[in-house]
């Protein structure tokens, strides 16, 4: 095989061959055909995501689809157990599998109940824009049930001032997008304090909310649910 020119490049040979080559997600690998440029949101919004969550031990990921961006997060945290609805996609991240970034994927609706926990924090990246309205307490009853005490939790979802910018493809599926505000009193209902952020392409920051592209909340202190109560 030819080698590199430059030796410090010898590497990516090395892991080309004892490694192989490392192949997109499903949904990755479609956004990279369609829309390459959207591939850098995404990962963008998991850096945020594993840095906000660097150090923790247990974390849970809601609606991972393909996962293809959840080894960032899993960079910075102990472990993750990275759930969705649909076993298309769980079959897919456990193809993928890398022994060097174990991921427990399942299939799980967060719907019909809680993930056996507890889990220091929990994270929701493009999930919740597509939870009816009248759905949503009961999908963040049964995240805020799978946290421990000092559990946290990230939500990020497209704004509602956005959608008018959206493509076809990215509105697909989007019943419930909100304003930086709902999005906060939408997660106040769990949580004793809310953080939100903003962010256009891949910069995060604390701007004006209705000018934002993507927004994020981030909950920490649970409050308490009665007994059996997963909302």
């Amino acid at each position: 095989m030819a080698r590199t020119r430059e030796p410090q490049y010898e590497r990516c040979l090395e892991v080309s061959e004892q490694a192989g080559r490392t192949r997109l997600g499903l949904m990755s690998n479609q956004v990279w055909h369609d829309d390459p440029r959207r591939l850098t949101f995404v990962l963008a919004r998991y850096k945020f995501v594993s840095k906000m969550l660097s150090g923790m031990h247990r974390v849970l990921e809601v609606g991972c689809a393909d996962a293809f961006a959840t080894r960032i997060v899993r960079q910075e945290v102990g472990s993750v157990t990275a759930v969705d609805f649909d076993p298309v996609f769980i079959a897919d991240v456990q193809a993928r599998d890398d022994p060097r970034w174990p991921i427990d994927a399942r299939v799980h609706d967060m719907l019909a109940g809680p993930v056996a926990g507890p889990f220091d924090a929990a994270y929701a990246v493009d999930v919740l824009e597509h939870i009816d309205a009248d759905r949503e307490d009961t999908f963040l009853g049964n995240v805020v049930a799978s946290l421990g005490p000092h559990g946290v939790l990230i939500v990020g979802i497209p704004s509602l001032e956005s959608q008018v910018h959206a493509s076809p493809p990215s509105r697909a599926g989007h019943v419930n997008c909100k304003t930086g505000p709902a999005l906060r009193a939408t997660v106040a209902r769990f949580f004793h304090n809310v953080f939100l952020f903003s962010m256009n392409d891949e910069v995060v920051h604390t701007g004006f909310a209705p000018m934002a592209h993507y927004l994020f909340a981030i909950g920490c202190g649970p409050r308490s649910l009665p007994a059996g109560d997963s909302r």
